[in-house]
C-alpha cells in the first residue's frame, strides 16, 4: 500500500482563532463521474462533460446550506496515460467555474491518479487513496476539519459506499435522474449542520 491523494483547492482552508484548533464542520462529499457528470468513461475535456440533471441546483442547494463541499473521484485515465494531470486541472477549474456561474461553490476536488494493475510506471500500484480505499475522504477530513458524523458521501457504485463507511461517512447511492431532487429528499434524513458552520468560503 502506499500513495498519496492528490487535490485542487479552490476555497478557503480553515484557520483556528488565536492558535485554537478550527471547529469541526459538516461536509457534502461528491464523486464526480456519474454524480456530476454522465459517466462516458474518462471524461477529461469540457466537450465531453455532459452534465447529470440538476448537477449545478445540487451544488448551489448544498452551497446555500454551508456545508463544505468537497469532489472525491478516482482518475485512473492519469495512470493510463490517457490524459495527465494538467488536464484534469484544467477540466476541474472549468467545472468548478461553472458551477460558480450558477451560484454553486466547489472547496477542493481530491483526486486518485492510480491503478493496481493497468497504471504506467510509477502510478500502478495499490494504493491507499484509490475508492474503496477511504484515503482521499481521510485526507481531505483532515485538512478541512471535517466532522464525519454530520458529513454525507455521495456516490454512484459500491465503491463510493465503501470509502464513505470506511471514512466514518455517512454514503449515499446515486442510481441516476435528478441529483438536486435526491439530495432534497435525502437532506431531510440527515444530521443537521452545526448552527455556527455558515458558508464556508
Amino acid at each position: 500500500m502506499g500513495g498519496d491523494a492528490r487535490f485542487i483547492i479552490y476555497g478557503t482552508l480553515p484557520t483556528g482563532r488565536a492558535g485554537a484548533a478550527p471547529a469541526r464542520r459538516a461536509a457534502a462529499f461528491l464523486d464526480r463521474d456519474g454524480v456530476l457528470n454522465i459517466d462516458h468513461g474518462h471524461v477529461h475535456k469540457p466537450q465531453n462533460f455532459d452534465w447529470v440533471a440538476g448537477a449545478a441546483a445540487a451544488v448551489r442547494r448544498l452551497s446555500d446550506l454551508g456545508y463544505c463541499i468537497i469532489v472525491v473521484t478516482n482518475q485512473s485515465g492519469i495512470a493510463r496515460g490517457l490524459y495527465d494531470d494538467a488536464t484534469f486541472k484544467a477540466l476541474s477549474d472549468w467545472m468548478v467555474a461553472e458551477l460558480g456561474a450558477q451560484g454553486g461553490r466547489i472547496d477542493a476536488v481530491y483526486y486518485c491518479p492510480h491503478h493496481p494493475t493497468a497504471g504506467l510506471g510509477a502510478l500502478r500500484m495499490t494504493c491507499d487513496c484509490r475508492k474503496p480505499a477511504p484515503g482521499m475522504l481521510l485526507a481531505a477530513m483532515d485538512a478541512w476539519h471535517i466532522d464525519g458524523g454530520s458529513s454525507f458521501f455521495i456516490g454512484d457504485k459500491d465503491t463510493d459506499l465503501a470509502a464513505a463507511a470506511a471514512a466514518g461517512v455517512r454514503g449515499l447511492l446515486f442510481s441516476g435522474g435528478n441529483l438536486d431532487e435526491f439530495i432534497r429528499r435525502s437532506l431531510s434524513a440527515l444530521p443537521a449542520i452545526p448552527e455556527d458552520q455558515g458558508a464556508t468560503s
